[in-house]
């Protein structure tokens, strides 16, 4: 039986409901992505500190400066999905209360900033620092939506009645920002 079997089992032998945030945090494939995005974290330093400031050194001035700025802000991404992944990890792992994850979530700036891929010149930077880019906001995307379906419901008290389907709604609209009318559940 799968480790996500035995989290829905466990929850419905207690007739709650299941919490994605909760059931994906011990899953494998939060596993996987925080891996992916460590080892993201580990190439961009490698490229930005060898081959990136070797391919930097021959480029036109005015890409040299676009290198500069694109570099920073990968660098700048990279180091808020890395701060989301240790949080969700040390929770996971124990080392932190969820009170002390929510804390340290929220000074975490999961920046949706203009692709820079129509940027002027883009197409002009070495291959090595548009492949990571690319990879990076690939993966910033994954974090945004998984942060979203699991941040905790706003409003919700930990003693109030929950209603699994009006959660689940909020639940799938903070995950696709979709706009879904919610229906008068009560």
């Amino acid at each position: 039986m799968s480790n996500g079997s035995s989290v829905e089992n466990l929850f419905a032998a207690k007739g709650e409901t299941v919490s994605f945030g909760e059931r994906f945090q011990a899953s494998e494939q939060f596993d996987r992505v925080f891996s992916e995005g460590m080892a993201l974290v580990e190439r961009s330093a490698a490229y930005l500190d060898g081959e990136g400031r070797r391919e930097s050194k021959g480029l036109p001035n005015q890409v040299t400066v676009l290198y500069a700025t694109e570099s920073m802000r990968l660098t700048t991404r990279l180091l808020e999905l890395a701060s989301w992944l240790l949080i969700r990890r040390a929770l996971k792992e124990g080392e932190i209360t969820r009170e002390e994850a929510e804390a340290k979530r929220a000074r975490v700036k999961l920046q949706t900033l203009g692709r820079p891929a129509h940027t002027k010149g883009f197409s002009d930077l070495p291959q090595g620092l548009r492949d990571l880019i690319d990879a990076s906001f690939q993966l910033h995307d994954r974090i945004v939506q998984l942060d979203r379906a699991m941040l905790p419901i706003e409003g919700e008290a930990d003693d109030a009645p929950v209603n699994p389907v009006a959660t689940q709604i909020n639940t799938l609209e903070r995950a696709f920002s979709t706009g879904l009318r919610r229906a008068a559940v009560r």
